[in-house]
């Protein structure tokens, strides 16, 4: 090879690799006086992984998470005042990458907990039920924004799941304007993910309209003290949030940066997202009937005035326009209350519909 054409190579490379590490550089001196990049540049240039924003969505720094040990209860994290614990006794920092879908099916003699479904989760949320065997209701939240992300404070909950229906949840949704390209973080009580009944951190993405997997899938760890799947402190309210920064997709939870989707995910399949063009957040129950008898959406309370009930709390948008969330529910059977001085934040879920009604004010 020509000594010129080797020399413009390195300066190519080298400006590559100089350009990863943030340092400007400049072409104006000959392509030979330049220093081909070591071995050890290259790599580091290559395979650093992306760092999230230095603040988490709502604007403070991140610092690390309160932990109780490895199995821990979401009441005894409430009681102990801790953000999270491992679901499993096995110290991994890694998520696991879970195949199941928002649902399960039911035997006849008992609850599953292990096995898997091929039953696809809906892109949320969906008012049509459709030949589906499981039945989505919801109490949401939407709007039509074009963002750089999302975060909001949630109620977290237990709430009660019948044997015969699938989970109970609530998350944030970020979406393409089409709807088609989806992030979502949140917590679930779901005992075929979870394999109990107590509220875990989750994530879940769609590409092109197709769903993928719980807490994997591409979904890359971060974070060394939180990981999706991890049991939650139930009865509490703690902040959630979706940010694109540096061509991914970040997900905080609390006080920490849990990880991220890459956006190379989309890209892959000759997709740009890096933009919202629809929020929702919202509170999910799957059912096998439209009319849950028992099963509770949030914390189990009726949305009314005494602002007890579950709440989706100081929504707000980065980069985005004043929010505005039009609020509904796509089933009579949970009704979600909002103050009329705020379109931020709503109060979601209640009883199943078999319970005793105590009080019709709302």
């Amino acid at each position: 090879m020509l000594k010129s054409r080797r020399g413009l190579l390195a300066a190519g490379l080298a400006v590559a690799v100089v350009g990863a590490f943030g340092v400007a550089s400049t072409l104006s001196a000959g392509a030979d006086q330049i220093a081909p990049p070591t071995a050890a540049e290259v790599s580091a240039a290559v395979e650093a992984p992306p760092t999230p924003p230095v603040n988490l969505p709502w604007g403070e720094r991140p610092k690390k998470i309160k932990r109780g040990h490895a199995g821990a209860s979401s009441k005894s994290l409430r009681a102990a005042g801790l953000s999270a614990a491992a679901n499993d006794t096995s110290g991994s920092a890694i998520p696991q990458d879970e195949e199941g879908p928002k649902g399960r099916f039911r035997t006849t003699t008992d609850v599953l907990r292990t096995e898997k479904t091929d039953i696809a989760p809906p892109e949320p949320p969906s008012d049509s039920t459709g030949d589906q065997k499981v039945n989505y209701l919801y109490n949401v939240g939407a709007q039509a924004a074009e963002t750089d992300g999302v975060h909001a404070t949630v109620t977290i909950s237990k709430p009660r799941l019948e044997e015969s229906d699938y989970h109970s949840l609530a998350e944030l949704a970020l979406q393409s304007a089409d709807g088609r390209q989806i992030v979502e973080v949140g917590w679930t009580v779901d005992r075929l993910v979870n394999g109990d009944d107590d509220p875990h951190l989750f994530v879940f993405h769609w590409i092109d309209k197709k769903p993928t997997c719980y807490n994997g899938c591409g979904f890359v760890q971060y974070s060394k003290n939180i990981k999706p799947g991890d049991t939650l402190p139930q009865d509490t309210a703690k902040k959630f949030g979706i940010q694109y920064f540096k061509n991914a997709w970040w997900v905080a939870y609390d006080t920490e940066w849990v990880g991220y989707f890459p956006e190379t995910i989309w890209n892959e399949q000759g997709i740009t997202f890096n933009r919202s063009g629809l929020i929702q957040v919202f509170g999910e129950v799957a059912a096998t009937t439209a009319t849950p008898c028992w099963t509770q959406m949030g914390n189990g309370k009726k949305p009314k005035k005494d602002g007890l009930a579950a709440k989706m709390a100081t929504v707000s948008y980065l980069n985005g326009p004043t929010v505005e969330l039009q609020i509904r529910t796509t089933n009579p059977a949970y009704k979600p209350f909002n103050n009329p001085t705020t379109l931020r934040t709503f109060q979601f879920g209640g009883p199943g519909p078999c319970e005793p009604d105590e009080d019709e004010e709302g």
